[in-house]
Order: C-alpha cells, then structure tokens, then sequence
C-alpha cells in the first residue's frame, strides 16, 4: 500500500514541478510578469511539489519502511516525469505530437524500470 501511495504522491508531485517549470511558457498569467515574479511564483507552485515529494520519498524508500531501494524510487520517478511532461506538452502546447518513436522511448523506459527492479 505504502508502494502505491508513494507512486500516486509522485505523479501529484510531477504535475506540480512541470507547472512549475513550464506553465510559464504557455499561460497568459505569466506574460505580464517580469522574471522575477515568474520565479517567486514558480517556487510558489514548487512549493506543492515539495509537500508531494517529499512524503512520497519518504513512504516509498525501503530505509523508511517502504518498500522500493532508493534507485528503483528514483527511476520510477524519471519515468512518471517524462509521461507527465510527455502529456503535458501534448495537451496544453499542442505543438507536440506523440509518435511511434515516442512510443518506442516509452516502452525502453518500462524496460529500465523492469530492470531496476530485477534480482
């Protein structure tokens, strides 16, 4: 249980930071602001991700009871980045489309996550 809690406060997490990163390169609430306002309200949003984050690490590593070694935690959360990010930029900047390439990426980073959690 702890497993998929952890993986469910990453994907919140995730969503979270990529707002923080790159929301202010698509939505008009960022255009009158000057670079310092966008940072201040990036960290603000970044905020969130930390409150995600951070009880995510905690339930997920095996050194605090959960049950993933710290690289698998981490790989699973590359992984859940990149569909974030991947979703992300097809939704909202509809200058992206998914491809069969990207498809072909998906499918090896499956791969890694298998690999890091074999014996």
């Amino acid at each position: 249980m702890k497993g998929f809690a952890a993986i469910a406060l990453l994907v919140v997490s995730n969503v979270f930071m990529t707002l923080a990163w790159y929301g202010q390169l698509r939505f008009r609430f960022f255009q009158g602001l000057s670079l310092w306002g966008i940072i201040f309200v990036s960290w603000g949003i970044a905020l969130f991700e930390y409150c995600c984050m951070i009880p995510a690490n905690r339930l997920g590593f095996e050194g605090t009871g959960g049950p993933f070694s710290l690289l698998q935690l981490k790989v699973i959360q590359e992984v859940l980045s990149l569909l974030v990010f991947a979703l992300f930029t097809t939704l909202f900047f509809k200058t992206e489309a998914l491809r069969l390439n990207h498809l072909y990426g998906a499918v090896f980073l499956v791969l890694a996550v298998y690999f890091m959690f074999k014996k």
